[in-house]
């Protein structure tokens, strides 16, 4: 019975391997045909609004974000079935046992065992990424020094939320009879909800230092449009994002009472009048609630998926299938982690194409609440071409990853709605 467990586990992570390593290397290969002689051949839509140079570097980055992103799964490819097939996992369950931790100290030293694997494993990906591509670009301001303590601090984030989290989680599965997936669901729900709330004042600053947002007529127009469209606002701040990178943004954080937070290169980058068109567009989401539908997407997909652990964990061939002598709570839920993804990766265009039709919806509340469609315009063609953003990616590829429209779309769907403001 045990080898068509892992013959279906193989049979899925390969469709998933070889869609997502072909979807790269379409992307790929329209962007290098698609830039022509050069690189600097404009797509209709952006003609009149991007510079051939600067639609050139676009693509340059992008295909070097690509490139790494084929090695990337290039490495995962071999590493996931090496780590489920090779015995490791038993091996280390095993000298857990022999160093004498049980219970819900085997529980959390074998789960945070396998994130530091991980950790591990994604450092030269992270090192490239920051030190070769984000410098090539332009983008890259972190110093090692400070890179460094950036993955210290995360380590220590990691270790102090982290572990709690495991021996209680372990607590819910182990005391609470065969509805444990209940309470680990609540319990999870509760962690969550904590983070939520103590990201904004607690986890970010550690990272970054925030700043009430200067007085001056954008403060002013900032505090106005929040309170036209009805928002009770916990202050508005600019973050030091120029310190680690080139990149612009900006974001709402807080379920209840949201916090405006600018970054500093968008500020120094943008008109008074665009800044207002990406906040109103901000605004959109939390008034059409997107951030807590997700969330409440995110935690019924859990509970189902905790339920099913619950049936795995009872289920001892599977453990047989992996090495593991008999099942335990730590190795089911490693086991979860680690295979999951070959069995839901259909559900990434579902996931991709519901956050599209979000930022379509915050877009069209930007235009209805400033009337400045243009300004809108003039904002999401600058955020691209500053943090060099594909012009024109393969339809495939963003169906199955965007959670952003892509930019000709996103201008075209702002003009209707600028026709017809209703709608």
């Amino acid at each position: 019975m045990t080898l068509w467990i892992g013959s279906l586990y193989i049979l899925f992570f390969a469709l998933q391997t070889a869609l997502e390593a072909g979807l790269i290397l379409l992307n790929l290969r329209r962007s290098v045909r698609a830039g022509g002689a050069g690189g600097q051949a404009v797509p209709p839509a952006l003609r009149g609004l991007a510079a051939p140079e600067a639609v050139a570097r676009s693509r340059a980055y992008v295909q070097a974000r690509l490139r790494l992103d084929l090695a990337a799964q290039a490495i995962e490819a071999v590493l996931l079935p090496a780590l489920l097939f090779s015995g490791l996992l038993p091996a280390w369950d095993g000298r857990l046992a022999a160093w004498g931790l049980n219970g819900p100290h085997r529980f959390a030293a074998f789960l945070a065992g396998l994130a530091a694997l991980f950790f591990l494993a994604g450092l030269p990906f992270s090192l490239y990424r920051t030190f070769r591509i984000e410098v090539r670009f332009g983008f890259n301001r972190a110093t090692p020094a400070l890179w460094l303590a950036d993955r210290a601090k995360g380590l220590a984030l990691a270790a102090g939320l982290g572990l709690p989290f495991l021996y209680g989680a372990f607590a819910f599965m182990a005391r609470t009879g065969q509805a444990w997936w209940l309470g680990l669901f609540g319990f999870i729900a509760a962690a969550q909800a904590a983070l939520l709330w103590l990201y904004p004042t607690v986890i970010a600053p550690w990272f970054n230092r925030f700043t009430p947002l200067a007085a001056g007529t954008l403060r002013e127009r900032l505090e106005a449009l929040a309170a036209r469209a009805g928002f009770s606002l916990r202050g508005i701040f600019v973050v030091d994002a120029s310190r680690r990178s080139g990149h612009s943004n900006a974001y709402f954080t807080g379920l209840l009472r949201p916090r405006i937070v600018l970054f500093d290169t968008l500020v120094q980058s943008m008109s008074e009048d665009e800044t207002l068109a990406v906040l109103a567009h901000e605004m959109g989401h939390y008034r059409a609630r997107h951030m807590h539908r997700m969330l409440a997407l995110n935690l019924a997909g859990m509970l189902l998926g905790l339920y099913l652990l619950s049936l795995l964990i009872a289920w001892p061939p599977v453990f047989h299938r992996f090495g593991f002598a008999e099942p335990s709570l730590h190795a089911g839920l490693a086991l979860a982690l680690l295979c999951g993804g070959a069995f839901t990766f259909w559900l990434q265009p579902a996931a991709a194409w519901l956050s599209r039709r979000h930022e379509y919806e915050a877009d069209r509340y930007s235009v209805r609440l400033l009337a400045l469609p243009d300004a809108l315009k003039r904002a999401l063609v600058r955020l691209s071409g500053e943090n060099l953003a594909n012009p024109d990616p393969h339809p495939w590829y963003s169906a199955y990853h965007y959670s952003h429209p892509t930019l000709p779309e996103r201008l075209a769907a702002i003009d209707r709605a600028a026709i017809q403001p209703g709608t």
